[in-house]
């Protein structure tokens, strides 16, 4: 029987991963495994939300500015990576945290990511040239016509994975949503999942409230030195987005900071239906931390008596 365990942390943006995170770490003196695909890319930090110097400093972190935004890389080499850490990590752990809001990316971990069709140059072309002619909108609209499953799953202001599912359809004739993994991979490893969520004006509260602090730390002026990468996927996403369009005159400073706002509460939503659909995630409010821990214990699957635990 094995022994070992991988805690998942799932939930919305902003409700306090992150801190849960660093607790559940020190008390099963382990480490973290980041699944917040924006975090991996080391030019953004306060956009991202990113763990401060001094939370990075109070548990190992993993796929933390591990990648630059002129990178391309996809969730099945996140899942290549991740497995492989994993591997190494429960060498010395019996417990090790998967933490973030990218449930695509989570589910790659926990259950497996499908091999995708192969995209011609051609298509891809085309389908960057109508994003870079009309916009994000225009893709959003195309990809709800054509996989409505997709689209109320998927982050729809993020540009590159929108591309990616249009790819698909247009390559294959296929929604992208159908190519997703049905029959998880069985994995060497106990998992257990944790969701964390409170009532919808709170959260909104601590998205606002996270917002004026992104601000007041510099998120201007981390677009400003950014600004001159604009066509990476990376920038095309919330909070960045916005203050670009800010730069370039379609917005006053004080709608760009409500735009953020908005589309960040409609992030959350659209974070909380991808995980709602998960059947084996228990909830909490991120305060629960005594019943968090009493719950995970339950769930652990502990050596036997004479044997080490880690």
């Amino acid at each position: 029987m094995s022994i070992k365990t991988l805690i998942v942390i799932a939930g919305p943006t902003a409700i306090g991963k992150t801190a849960l995170a660093i607790q559940l770490a020190e008390y099963y003196h382990t480490e973290i495994i980041s699944a917040d695909s924006r975090q991996f890319y080391k030019e953004m930090d306060i956009g991202t939300a990113k763990p401060s110097k001094e939370e990075l400093a109070a548990a190992p972190h993993h796929f933390i500015d591990s990648l630059s935004i002129h990178e391309n890389y996809t969730v099945g080499d996140y899942e290549k990576e991740a497995i492989k850490l994993l591997q190494k990590l429960f060498l010395t752990h019996n417990q090790v945290i998967l933490v973030g809001g990218s449930g695509l990316f989570i589910n790659a971990v926990c259950n497996g990511f499908d091999d995708l069709p192969q995209v011609s140059e051609e298509i891809r072309s085309h389908i960057n040239n109508v994003f870079s002619q009309k916009g994000i909108e225009y893709l959003q609209q195309r990809l709800k016509e054509v996989d409505p499953d997709y689209y109320h799953e998927v982050d729809i202001n993020n540009p590159q994975r929108i591309i990616r599912a249009l790819e698909v359809f247009e390559s294959t004739g296929k929604r992208f949503s159908e190519y997703r993994t049905r029959i998880a991979k069985k994995r060497p490893f106990n998992i257990a999942k944790i969701g964390l969520n409170t009532d919808r004006k709170k959260l909104y509260d601590r998205i606002n409230n996270r917002v004026n602090q992104m601000i007041s730390d510099g998120l201007v002026e981390e677009v400003e030195k950014l600004k001159s990468f604009r066509t990476a996927n990376a920038l095309n996403t919330v909070g960045y987005s916005e203050i670009l369009n800010y730069f370039d005159g379609n917005f006053t400073f004080g709608e760009a900071i409500d735009k953020i706002k908005q589309n960040t509460r409609r992030f959350a939503k659209r974070q909380l239906t991808w995980f709602n659909k998960s059947k084996d995630i228990k909830w909490f409010d991120p305060n629960d931390i005594s019943k968090i821990i009493i719950y995970l214990d339950q769930q652990i699957q502990y050596p036997e008596p004479g044997e080490q635990k880690s």
